[in-house]
């Protein structure tokens, strides 16, 4: 049990070492700043831009628009329809894939119990956009605007499942064998997109092009139908996941003792996971390291215990990706850098130092 903790729940001590009054009273704290921070990075998004909107404008419009209040403030009409129909379905949408993002790489990290699952890393995201690419090419269509997300799903359940499956021996998940398999399925996926993209037109090839580089630039309101279902429905779903997680992390053979059907909470995380993930990168393409940055730091802030990392990780997600899409829209203004790239520039580094962290704590891997 030690070697299983040390290898897979490096925060199953924790969990039990700390006091339950300090994580009571430090987890509200933690989710309420993360709320506040999604809202003002929200209002940020939705002024900042070619054209600056005031915050008090945009809170003007939306008040108008979403509540039907009349504030007496005067907008400019050209600034409330460029908030209203270009800003505020990207916004949502970058909360929406933020969150999905982030909560599904907690969800990920726990039921693994290996800091270092990642829907990138475990290749979720790379047969998310295999999925959405096949259907791109092929011009599937059969489930409407549905069909993409669908896809993608598909796509990253199974690229999940296979890592997974491929990654466990002796009942336990290895870290060197996961990073391992990831790598070579995203590796066999990359190629099959490049088949695909070989065999595609000059449309296709845009569409494929997005997917590789991740963008919020072509958010719309229908694109918001498209992701929202999914997306939501991982979000929700996922922290009722919590407490299972939690015992988990003591080890398989003492969550069973405990009454925890390991195999279902396993199979029902990884179909969440996989659902949230391949919506979001339906919607947005391949934006890597959310689900594994935005966890780590609310461990840090909050302790280990899955109640409120899942649910400070969906926040967390969002504002992070908030930020990044306003990184990208503004930093080389009136140029927008893909989104992938500003969060592969924050999250490679990140991922090497936590590498290099976890195996310095299991005492080397060979």
């Amino acid at each position: 049990m030690t070697r299983a903790v040390a290898a897979g729940a490096p925060h199953a001590e924790e969990v039990s070492r700390r006091p339950g009054t300090l994580r009571r009273l430090r987890a509200p704290g933690v989710l309420t700043l993360l709320s506040v921070a999604v809202a003002v990075s929200a209002v940020l998004g939705l002024g900042i831009g070619a054209i600056d909107i005031p915050p008090g404008h945009v809170l003007t419009v939306l008040a108008d628009r979403l509540l039907g209040i009349d504030t007496g403030v005067a907008v400019d009409p050209q600034h409330a329809e460029v908030l209203w129909a270009i800003r505020l379905p990207r916004v949502i949408l970058a909360i929406l894939v933020g969150a999905a993002l982030g909560i599904a790489g907690a969800a990920l990290q726990g039921i693994f119990r290996n800091p270092l699952a990642d829907p990138g890393v475990v290749g979720a995201s790379a047969g998310a956009s295999l999925g959405a690419s096949i259907a791109i090419v092929a011009g599937v269509s059969v489930l409407g605007t549905m069909t993409q997300p669908v896809a993608a799903f598909l796509g990253a359940l199974a690229a999940t499942m296979v890592v997974y499956l491929m990654s466990r021996r002796g009942g336990r998940t290895e870290v060197v064998t996961l990073l391992l398999t990831g790598l070579a399925i995203t590796a066999v996926v990359e190629a099959a997109v490049g088949l695909l993209t070989s065999a595609a037109t000059d449309q296709e090839l845009r569409d494929l092009t997005f997917w590789r580089l991740g963008s919020l630039g072509g958010a719309t309101w229908d694109t918001i139908a498209m992701a929202a279902p999914f997306t939501l429905m991982a979000v929700a779903a996922l922290p009722f996941a919590a407490r299972p997680l939690n015992v988990l992390a003591l080890g398989e053979r003492e969550a069973g003792h405990l009454g925890i059907a390991t195999e279902r909470v396993r199979a029902i995380v990884v179909v969440l996971a996989a659902l949230g993930v391949g919506a979001a990168v339906a919607a947005a393409g391949l934006i890597a390291f959310v689900g594994l940055i935005v966890p780590h730091l609310v461990r840090v802030s909050a302790g280990p215990d899955h109640r409120v990392v899942l649910p400070a990780s969906a926040l967390g997600g969002a504002v992070l990706l908030l930020l990044a899409d306003l990184i990208s829209r503004t930093a080389v203004a009136p140029v927008e850098l893909p989104l992938g790239v500003i969060t592969g520039l924050l999250g490679g580094p990140f991922f090497l130092w936590l590498l290099h962290r976890t195996r310095r704590e299991q005492g080397g891997w060979a």
